[in-house]
């Protein structure tokens, strides 16, 4: 080989070198992407699990709870559904609107955890009434001092849905007349069959029971500690509230 040739192969030699160095890193790229593929597509595809659609009500409905007694019922529910990890479409298929949520939130926060065997417990004049209604508040108010439950209530009136409404309703009709019943029959007075419940008994029934819920109003909103002894606190709730009903009594029948 002549010195011409030598020269050749001498300036030819780094340029093949360099150009192999720019095409490695691409080669190596589109192998490592491709066995990527190939792992990916051995793999078994991951099963989606389909809970029971009464599981899957369930847990919406608790997780609204949570959000709503957080946020109040401003909040929206495509931030719910984000919150729960499902689409708005979801929520949606188990409660078309927000409205239908609500209204479950109340059936499940309000009507059934309202005991039948309050009733029972209220009328039973076998047993002393004061007996009887400290036995019923001291029940009674592990409802109304439930985080959730007192936090539900104040935002529903605050945002003007129905829950508080119809709840007070609910109240005055099942436990106010009840008690006024049978605190006029404790006093030998006529019952509320013969003459309904009058103001003054009504404010007497919503003194007792404001100052009942607002123990678990300072826990739940104000974050202050309620009373050590709850039940010893309701119980002289319910003895004060005994005594100022009596005399009531007493002084409307003079």
């Amino acid at each position: 080989m002549d010195d011409a040739a030598l020269r050749f192969r001498a300036r030819m030699k780094p340029f093949k070198t360099n150009a192999m160095k720019k095409t490695l890193p691409k080669q190596r790229s589109k192998t490592k992407h491709a066995k990527t593929a190939r792992r990916r597509a051995a793999a078994p595809a991951r099963k989606r699990i389909r809970l029971d659609p009464e599981l899957r009500s369930g847990q919406i409905l608790r997780g609204a709870i949570a959000f709503f007694a957080e946020r109040g019922f401003g909040g929206q529910t495509r931030e719910l559904a984000q919150q729960l990890g499902i689409s708005q479409g979801l929520l949606y298929r188990y409660f078309p609107t927000k409205e239908s949520l609500i209204e479950q939130i109340y059936e499940e926060l309000f009507v059934k955890r309202f005991k039948p065997e309050w009733d029972t417990l209220l009328t039973d004049r076998s047993v002393p009434l004061l007996d009887r209604l400290t036995d019923f508040y001291r029940d009674y108010s592990e409802m109304l001092h439930d985080d959730e439950w007192g936090r539900i209530y104040l935002y529903s009136g605050l945002g003007g849905s129905s829950i508080a409404r119809r709840f007070a309703t609910h109240v005055t009709q099942s436990i106010f007349t009840r008690v006024i019943d049978e605190l006029r029959h404790d006093c030998g007075v006529p019952g509320v069959a013969g003459k309904p419940m009058s103001e003054p008994e009504a404010e007497l029934m919503w003194g007792l029971h404001g100052s009942i819920f607002y123990i678990g109003i300072r826990k739940s909103v104000y974050r202050v500690e309620p009373p050590r002894d709850i039940a010893g606190t309701v119980r002289r709730m319910v003895e004060n509230f005994y005594d100022n009903g009596r005399e009531l009594m007493r002084v409307s029948a003079s």
